[in-house]
């Protein structure tokens, strides 16, 4: 958890994907988000979280639907969204927080 705590306290916005191979939705998110990235280059982290892999901060952020993205800048979250998101509404949001 102290990673996660690092991670999020970047000074650029963090978009955080909370996902698994076996949920379709998530799966097809993968695309999107490396479109996210590219577009908004070293203004932002985009990080995939595998929910399986991590159940103790998936439990503690209660991560119930998937994906859910969560955007936080400086420790501080942002926004939060369960269910699939398009590129372009990811790239505004980001925007707003660089």
């Amino acid at each position: 958890m102290s990673k996660f705590g690092e991670l999020i306290s970047a000074d650029v916005p963090v978009l955080l994907n909370f996902f698994t191979e076996w949920n379709e939705d998530s799966v097809g998110m993968h695309e999107v988000l490396r479109d996210v990235a590219a577009a908004i280059g070293d203004n932002a982290k985009v990080i995939k979280i595998n929910v399986d892999k991590n159940p103790e901060l998936s439990d503690a952020l209660r991560i119930k639907g998937l994906p859910t993205l969560i955007i936080y800048r400086n420790g501080e979250m942002k926004w939060r969204q369960s269910g699939v998101q398009d590129s372009n509404s990811l790239i505004t949001l980001l925007k707003q927080y660089v």
